[in-house]
């Protein structure tokens, strides 16, 4: 057990009633996992106010309280903590809780709008074929080594995060990989972290229905530049201009890659096809199964990466020009009636322009494009059109359709999608608010060597509708029906 005082180590006080000596159990900001000699922290979330739920931890046992408001009774026997920041004090007794297992570990952190997801869990599967223990927080799951826990958001809360840090101090792992997301640095999630490295991949619209402009999402990216040590090094695309905005203020070593400028990783592009790209990094050649100038960036930044934290230059490429595509990002298979069909993650303007993009500059315009997108509900209404929009100018064919509505009106949201489709592009598109009836339609309307992508749930096994999740998985379904249709 420890001593409350010890867990509150680093974070900003600004007034204390009670004993800072008392032994704590455990940390919690979620008043219904409280129990007897608990510490409970009442964070005002989006939607719900911690501070409303004090009186009920100190009912189930909570002996300590750490709020930003003190409540009107405070109550004998009961320690109250005034804090700054409730979330950025979370951090902080989260990581002190568990013994700030990050400085244990080479912790890596990836953010960025698009490209987080596939930059880390490669570099989790080259680290583990270079021999070594290696950690993955990720949208996806999480990995302690070999071990497999499942994910609930990009980045998980502070006490989730030092839990599995934890578990992978005690099972020996050497490098962990991390998804670092504009919500998670804007809630503090990652604050108390001891990052070696982070990488900024780009940004482009997305998450501005929680980021009230473009400029504050920059800046909540450009933060976690901030904070990283002098002994860390900080690694970004400058293709992107945010690149060198990340870079104004840090403290740790300044790297950079690119394919289009003069770079400390350069990757240009030689050969770009269905099976794979020949890049020329640096001065080597190296061929991998990774596909599209979008790979093109997250192989640079792997490379960078690995090169950062030790590894040899040959090894590197080497391990390189082994690895898998990632769960749901440019997933492919071919059927027997040559119809290839893509499943991607694509659900921003730039990840479907980038993805369509790469499929025509592949393919040989004599074959349809079929597409099949959808929005999600509940999220940033204003980039459907752009969806829309992007979809019908790059396909030959495009079927909007539902993603995961959430409590939205799914023909709502096909209708808000459809604004940005130009007259000409009209003929083009259909629609059909069943996404699998959707995907059916695409699979029947292909002739053989037709390319079908669906987009936008990639790695995703379910479908959100009013509040209940249902199974649903792009690759399995699209894979299914081109099988009836051979027969």
């Amino acid at each position: 057990m420890m001593q409350l005082k010890d867990i509150l180590y680093k974070v900003t006080i600004n007034a204390v009633s009670g004993s800072t000596g008392v032994s704590v159990n455990a940390v919690h900001f979620d008043s219904r996992q409280v129990s007897k000699g608990d510490v409970f922290v009442a964070i005002k979330g989006v939607t719900v106010d911690g501070h409303e739920f004090i009186e009920t931890a100190i009912e189930k046992g909570a002996i300590a309280i750490i709020c930003e408001v003190l409540p009107s009774e405070i109550k004998h026997g009961i320690t109250y903590i005034e804090v700054e920041k409730a979330s950025q004090a979370l951090a902080f007794m989260a990581a002190n809780f568990y013994g700030n297992p990050s400085e244990n570990l080479r912790l890596v952190g990836v953010t960025g709008t698009n490209g987080k997801t596939t930059i880390v869990t490669l570099l989790y599967q080259l680290f583990k074929k270079a021999g070594f223990k290696v950690g993955l927080l990720s949208t996806v799951k999480i990995m302690v080594d070999n071990t497999e826990y499942k994910a609930t958001h990009t980045t998980p809360d502070s006490l989730t995060i030092n839990k599995y840090l934890k578990l992978m101090n005690d099972a020996g792992v050497e490098f962990c990989f991390m998804e670092v997301s504009s919500h998670g640095i804007h809630q503090h999630r990652t604050d108390g972290l001891y990052f070696e490295g982070g990488i900024f991949t780009n940004i482009t619209h997305d998450h501005l229905d929680y980021h009230n402009t473009f400029a504050e999402y920059r800046d909540v990216k450009k933060s976690f530049f901030d904070h990283l040590p002098k002994h860390a090094f900080a690694l970004v695309n400058i293709d992107d201009k945010n690149g060198l905005v990340m870079m104004q203020n840090t403290q740790a070593k300044k790297y950079t890659y690119a394919l289009k400028t003069y770079a400390d990783f350069r990757a240009q592009i030689l050969e770009n096809e269905f099976s794979g790209l020949l890049l020329k990094l640096n001065d080597s050649e190296l061929w991998t199964r990774l596909i599209g100038s979008f790979n093109a960036y997250n192989v640079t930044a792997i490379y960078g990466t690995a090169e950062l934290l030790g590894l040899e230059k040959v090894e590197i490429l080497r391990l390189i020009s082994e690895l898998e595509s990632v769960s749901g990002r440019f997933q492919y298979l071919i059927s027997e009636e040559k119809v290839t069909a893509i499943v991607d993650y694509a659900h921003t303007p730039d990840a479907l322009k980038n993805v369509l993009e790469t499929v025509n500059s592949i393919r040989t315009k004599n074959e349809q494009l079929i597409t099949v997108i959808g929005c999600g509900g509940d999220r940033d209404k204003t980039k459907r059109p752009k969806m829309g929009h992007i979809a019908s100018a790059l396909s030959t064919k495009v079927i909007f359709t539902s993603d995961n509505p959430r409590s939205e009106v799914p023909e709502a949201i096909i209708e808000d999608i459809e604004k940005g489709v130009e007259p000409q592009n009209f003929k083009k598109t259909m629609s059909i608010v069943d996404r699998k009836q959707a995907i059916k339609t695409a699979c029947q309307l292909a002739n053989p060597n037709d390319i079908i992508l669906i987009a936008g749930k990639g790695h995703e096994t379910y479908q959100e509708i009013k509040g209940e999740r249902f199974d649903f998985d792009d690759y399995k379904l699209v894979e299914e029906f081109l099988k009836q249709l051979q027969k």
